[in-house]
């Protein structure tokens, strides 16, 4: 079946996704899942476009941030900290030191996330946890330090949307790569991590931008032969400068597919015909797939991200006409 589809256009692709049975397509676009630990109210879009605070380390580089406001347009704005394997007590504590601050953030995008939290001028605040992730909850105190960051932007802008940016574990994980996203989401994402702030703050809650479950979705398709241009999750990795796979960062492509994840979640906008020709962060000009590839990893995003209820959008079938 799959060597068919690889040879179908992308409308027929999407045709036969809707038509297989829910546990069919979830081997496409979810694994195996419990439901989410706690339920969360749906949002309804935003008015406009949105002011953006990311904090995290080197899985939310440079390209993410800056490929999400291409997306959005005029008027998205945006401000970051980030380090390198970077937990959220290294950015709360101001002794510990955070590896390649220097390197990774300077002004007019770097604002010291403290001050920045605690006025009104985000939309929406964006948290990244260190991973490994087990060690994170276990010996950075993980959960603990979410939930001050969170109630931190709550003070600062009761009104503000935020979000953990759920992330992934290295490609040669000994547990598995997509072994990892798929149980990691509820067991440590959701039922360890949040834990803390999910008791305390229901009225404010953290939501979800699944950039691991996305990027798992698409592996598994590109893997069955069901996206032209993409035949593996290598490819979704960048290159370290001896030729080697980095096991862990994002290429080019990678940045652009969780960027667009983004986009869908904090927009409530399918990213369905955004431009697959982009630049990135150095300037450089850079085109994702082909036209037709780029539409279907676009597609994905948007089932994968209107089938997570955490995420706070409304459940969208699959339009066929």
């Amino acid at each position: 079946m799959m060597n068919h589809l690889r040879r179908l256009p992308r409308r027929a692709i999407l045709m036969a996704c809707a038509a297989l049975p829910v546990g069919a397509l979830g081997v496409w676009a979810l694994g195996q899942r419990n439901s989410t630990p706690i339920e969360v109210a749906t949002l309804p879009p935003p008015s406009g476009p949105l002011n953006v605070y990311h904090l995290g380390h080197s899985l939310v580089g440079a390209d993410v941030p800056y490929l999400l406001a291409q997306f959005a347009g005029e008027g998205h704005r945006y401000n970051v900290q980030r380090g390198s394997g970077t937990s959220l007590r290294a950015h709360w504590e101001e002794d510990e030191p955070i590896l390649d601050f220097e390197k990774v953030n300077a002004a007019p995008i770097w604002r010291a996330p403290k001050a920045a939290l605690a006025t009104q001028d985000y939309d929406a605040v964006i948290f990244a946890e260190m991973v490994e992730l087990r060690d994170a909850i276990k010996y950075f105190d993980a959960a603990h330090y979410l939930n001050l960051w969170a109630d931190l932007a709550r003070k600062g802008n009761p009104n503000a949307r935020l979000y953990l940016y759920e992330t992934w574990h290295r490609l040669d994980d000994p547990d598995g790569w997509l072994a990892r996203i798929d149980k990691d989401l509820d067991a440590l994402w959701l039922g360890q991590l949040t834990s803390k702030d999910d008791r305390t703050a229901n009225d404010q809650p953290l939501y979800l931008i699944p950039g691991g479950q996305v990027l798992a979705a698409i592996t598994r398709a590109a893997e069955a032969g069901g996206i032209p241009g993409l035949t593996d999750r290598n490819a979704l990795f960048d290159l370290l400068p001896d030729g080697t796979r980095d096991q862990i960062h994002l290429s080019p492509l990678g940045a652009y597919i969780v960027a667009l994840t983004h986009y869908a979640v904090l927009y409530h906008r399918s990213p369905e015909g955004l431009p697959h020709q982009v630049t990135l962060s150095d300037g450089t000009a850079y085109t994702a797939l082909d036209a037709e590839g780029a539409g279907i990893l676009q597609s994905l995003v948007w089932q994968v991200v209107t089938a997570l209820p955490r995420t706070g959008l409304a459940s969208a079938a699959v339009e066929v006409t």
